[in-house]
């Protein structure tokens, strides 16, 4: 995990109990670094549908867009579709 905060240059690794997770906080290493990274070098299955929901939510705050009302309950519906909860 420690080679993905070298590769990128950016991030730290987090660990709880029971899972180590590579965070990037950064929104610029975020649009810069990482959505270029996987837009690159596609995820297969079901997270490339994350992904893209991951990536609408980082243009969403890149443009200023989570500072509105409309903005924020957009992010609020890509959020409750991803992951567990995609249908």
């Amino acid at each position: 995990m420690n080679s993905l905060v070298t590769y990128f240059g950016c991030g730290k690794i987090n660990q709880a109990s029971n899972a180590t997770y590579f965070v990037v906080q950064r929104l610029s290493n975020i649009m810069d670094i990482i959505i270029p990274f996987f837009d690159k070098y596609p995820l297969v299955g079901v997270k490339v549908k994350d992904f893209e929901d991951f990536k609408r939510v980082a243009e969403l705050m890149n443009s200023k867009g989570h500072l509105t009302k409309e903005g924020l309950e957009a992010i609020r519906k890509i959020k409750q579709g991803m992951n567990t909860m995609r249908k």
